[in-house]
């Protein structure tokens, strides 16, 4: 494990704050000169750039959200004239205009040091052999990492998602020892190997897995099938893709480049600021992107941050792993339910694999949620009044952390769907 740029992952803070107060004040400028939708929210808020002298200003800023995105689809919110965009990136989103934001090569160069830095924190240099099993395309994953592992000198295997068999074919004779994909699919991954005789032959020593929020439990089984270190890793293309945050090898939260991004967490109801340690929503502002600079971008993640420097060695803040995002909620019977949280019981449940599956429903005219779990091997061929008693034991713990009752349903082992790109764990039948 290495750090890729001492001098800025092991900044000082009274160094840092300087830097990233002069990057913002650049910023907000760039912004307000070249973007006429952020300059009329400014001056809707009463906010002039020269307003904004240090970090400490920063709640100053209007927010931006999603929403803005598609309303200024396609070009309405770049800050530089369109030849200079290089590469367009974003999704589809489920309604609406899709959310697509404009790189110049300045976005693509500070995307790709990012990037590194997470790649590099798990182990990967110029020895390595990268798979990247994201997809290629708008998602950011697959050229994020593709990208970094270049700059690194690593050789790639570019398999993007999907197609289990022949990738695990080029692992094996390829010899890759650095794996980059959604962590859903790397236990796909891991499981079919394991089916196909070959687990072993595996060369795997690293990986880094995002795309979707996971699991101490879900980590704990990454590592016991492939023997290695499953570390975390975190992007959004509104901002930069993969490698705004990234865990090192102490797994105590993500590092995120402080140099390149300024974190808050606000209370998701009033948008007030909320001090390190107190769980709320993500806010997010680039200061080194010039293409399409996002100030103050509401993430919808739930997360907690950590401004205690890490052991080892990087002095950024720490972002915790996400509790799950804004817009996930559901509201059952009048109560609000994160999804988080009922991962949170099965997580200190034995018996149970990381998979599940979470439906909300009606019956007879009255909301219905049910959790579908799967068994481990060994726990499957337990009496069914053993499983029973599990069942039961799980829906009383959901009851006392969301409040309301929920249905649960052990399922035989590798019974629920499995992904080759985002896991979908939440089906909202009423709204079907």
């Amino acid at each position: 494990m290495s750090i890729l740029n001492p001098a800025m992952e092991s900044i000082g803070r009274d160094e840092r704050k300087k830097l990233q107060s002069e990057r913002l004040r650049a910023t907000v400028k760039h912004e307000y000169n070249n973007v006429a939708f952020y300059r009329e929210r400014m001056d809707k808020a009463g906010i002039k750039p020269e307003d904004i002298h240090s970090i400490d200003d920063l709640h100053l800023l209007p927010f931006m959200e999603k929403n803005d995105l598609r309303d200024g689809f396609p070009f309405g919110l770049l800050a530089v004239p369109q030849q200079q965009i290089v590469r367009i990136q974003g999704s589809s989103g489920t309604s609406g205009n899709p959310i697509v934001t404009g790189y110049t090569e300045n976005d693509i160069e500070v995307w790709t040091e990012m990037a590194a830095r997470a790649l590099a924190a798990a182990g990967c240099d110029d020895k390595s052999i990268v798979q990247v099993a994201y997809g290629y395309g708008l998602f950011t994953g697959g050229l994020g990492l593709h990208q970094a592992a270049t700059r690194l000198g690593a050789m790639v295997i570019p398999m993007s998602s999907g197609n289990t068999q022949r990738q695990l074919i080029m692992m094996k004779e390829l010899g890759t020892t650095i794996l980059c994909c959604t962590p859903s699919y790397a236990i796909y991954l891991g499981e079919t190997a394991r089916d196909m005789g070959i687990l072993s032959q595996l060369k795997l020593k690293g990986g880094c897995f995002g795309g979707e929020p996971w699991s101490e439990k879900m980590r704990a089984e990454l590592e016991k099938l492939f023997g290695i270190d499953a570390l975390d890793i975190y992007g959004l293309s509104e901002i930069a893709g993969p490698g705004v945050s990234f865990e090192c090898e102490m797994k105590s939260g993500l590092h995120i480049n402080e140099d390149h991004i300024i974190a808050e967490v606000v209370n998701p109801k009033t948008g007030k600021p909320l001090p390190c340690g107190v769980t709320g929503e993500l806010v997010m502002t680039t200061i080194t992107k010039t293409g399409q600079p996002m100030l103050r971008y509401r993430t919808r993640d739930i997360c907690t941050l950590n401004d205690v420097p890490c052991s080892c060695g990087r002095t950024t803040l720490r972002m915790s792993r996400l509790a799950g995002r804004t817009d996930d909620m559901l509201v059952v019977r009048g109560v609000n339910v994160y999804p988080g949280q009922i991962e949170s019981v099965l997580a200190s449940v034995g018996g149970i694999t990381p998979h599940y599956l979470i439906i909300a429903d009606r019956r007879a005219s009255l909301d219905n949620l049910e959790v579908h779990v799967e068994l481990t091997e060994d726990m499957f061929s337990d009496t069914i009044s053993q499983i029973q008693a599990l069942e039961n034991s799980i829906a009383s713990q959901i009851k006392s952390v969301v409040g309301i009752q929920a249905d649960v349903k052990l399922v035989p082992p590798r019974s629920l769907p499995r992904s080759e790109g985002k896991s979908k764990r939440v089906v909202d039948k009423r709204r079907l």
